[in-house]
């Protein structure tokens, strides 16, 4: 099993910034991918950014040069800095981890609320 655990959401106004972090824990393979979802009201969850042990990065095209991933592998944590907010950036971003093999799981955090007032 494996244990994430997010922190960092919050309000903010359009324009502002946040940096979200999920520390993960538990069984985490050596071939995994880390990284965030979002879920606006109404909407289906959709993916922002992932990033691999290697440090191989991957974005929405919505978030592209505003957001960053970023990883610490030593503290099985990730980041995501998130820059020039938009009110359409509101939803609660799920942090996940997807453990590649036998027995290779998708795990998810309980999400963290993030609301851009404009």
């Amino acid at each position: 099993q494996v244990q994430l655990v997010e922190s960092g959401g919050g309000l903010v106004e359009t324009g502002g910034s946040l940096r979200l972090s999920c520390a993960a824990s538990g069984s985490i393979f050596r071939v995994n991918v880390m990284g965030w979802y979002r879920q606006a009201p109404g909407k289906q969850r959709e993916l922002v950014a992932t990033i691999t042990p290697s440090s191989n990065t991957d974005y929405a095209d919505s978030v592209k040069g505003r957001f960053t991933i970023s990883r610490n592998n030593a503290k099985n944590t990730i980041y995501l800095q998130m820059n020039s907010l938009k009110p359409e950036d509101t939803g609660v971003y799920y942090c996940y981890l997807r453990n590649f093999g036998i027995a290779g799981n998708v795990y998810w955090g309980q999400g963290t609320q993030v609301t851009v007032s404009s």
